[in-house]
């Protein structure tokens, strides 16, 4: 019989999934169609993982009852977000199969305690110190210098809970983040790129990973990832063992996305890490012989990791909002584009209800055809901004 580690989930089973967004359901539609059962723990009905569910359970993350249900509905357990409690994750570490565990989510949800362990790891980042106070920002900014940027230390996706502090005078702007509790106070990277690399390990320390990807980002919010990334060979390789050794000196099981900046003189600093798949890996659906949910889902159910091979150079294009009328108006003149929508029911502003990935012979060549579909320029920008 085997031991807890090496235990493996097969088809049939159910993976209990906490949350219940797009990453969720990308993840469902793998183990749908490898045979497994999904049951989704989410305080919103009928959201974008439990549309693809077998079990739907509505209820918070902290919710007890619910997750005694989700217990009890599933052979292993998995999260696809950070936002959760982690003391309903010890709970569930005593009552069901949760091979992640809690540690390295308990780490990401907190950027100061990601740091420490990141430079433990003896990965470099930016200069940073810690901020309680806002007298603290007036006492340390001259050390980083200007322009810096503020963080809070718990919360904040997609730019939000950030405040980029260009003069002193802007400090005072600093109080509202602060009433959330402790901050991060960062220098500015003077970086020439932004690229992540998404590593997927099981417990038995056999690790992938995905080709390293160029992120473009616009009001802090993904717009676009390429792969291959326009960098060094060097680089690549840098960035590549840097993601190998934050995973193993994490523990990781499943997932974990490794967010850097690349310097002008090919330095690489870590950003943040995300213990789950990202936004920057959607582009594997297509591109990769595995994708990055495929790769969850086997690490997961300790299967053998499957091939991360680029079958061919990609772009992916984040759908916000904004986008989805433009669109479905073009969707009849758009040749061997992969739409991807997420099943939102509100197209707010700035929201991200789906992405779209082109495979063509070259990045430019993609870039150049999503730049002539005009569905992401607005008045307001210019396609060099893009």
């Amino acid at each position: 019989m085997n031991s807890l580690n090496e235990k493996v989930i097969l088809p049939g089973q159910t993976i209990g999934i906490i949350g219940g967004g797009q990453l969720g359901r990308m993840m469902a539609l793998y183990a749908k169609s490898a045979g497994l059962n999904i049951a989704v723990i989410d305080p919103a009905e009928n959201g974008p993982l439990a549309q693809v569910a077998d079990v739907e359970i509505i209820g918070a993350y902290d919710d007890m009852l619910a997750l005694e249900q989700l217990a009890e509905a599933s052979d292993v357990i998995t999260y696809e977000f950070e936002n959760i409690s982690s003391e309903a994750l010890d709970w569930l570490k005593g009552h069901a199969y949760l091979p992640q565990g809690s540690k390295l989510l308990k780490m990401t949800q907190d950027r100061i305690t990601e740091k420490k362990a990141i430079r433990e790891a003896g990965a470099m980042l930016a200069p940073y110190f810690e901020i309680k106070e806002l007298q603290d920002v007036y006492d340390k900014i001259d050390e980083l210098g200007y322009p810096s940027v503020l963080k809070t230390s718990r919360g904040g996706y997609d730019g939000k809970g950030q405040l980029v502090i260009r003069k002193q005078e802007e400090i005072a702007m600093a109080a509202p983040l602060l009433k959330h509790g402790a901050c991060v106070l960062e220098a500015w990277v003077p970086y020439k790129k932004e690229i992540s690399v998404i590593v997927a390990r099981k417990e038995n320390g056999e690790m992938s990973y995905f080709p390293v990807a160029e992120n473009l980002h616009v009001e802090n919010i993904l717009h676009q990832t390429i792969v291959p990334a326009r960098i060094s060979a060097e680089a690549e390789k840098k960035a590549l063992e840097m993601a190998g050794k934050l995973a193993e000196s994490a523990g990781l099981v499943g997932s974990l996305a490794v967010e850097m900046f690349l310097t002008e003189d090919d330095s690489i600093l870590i950003n943040e890490l995300a213990p789950r798949p990202h936004n920057s890996g959607h582009y594997t659906i297509e591109a990769c012989e595995t994708s990055q949910f495929e790769q969850h889902i086997r690490a997961i159910c300790n299967w053998p990791l499957g091939s991360t091979e680029l079958m061919k150079p990609a772009v992916m294009v984040n759908i916000l909002g904004q986008h989805i009328n433009p669109i479905m108006k073009a969707i009849p003149g758009l040749k061997d584009w992969n739409i991807h929508l997420y099943g939102k029911k509100e197209a707010k502003y700035n929201r991200k209800m789906g992405h779209v990935t082109l495979l063509r012979e070259s990045v430019d060549a993609a870039l150049s055809e999503i730049r002539e579909s005009g569905i992401w320029l607005r008045e307001s920008e210019t396609e060099d901004q893009l």
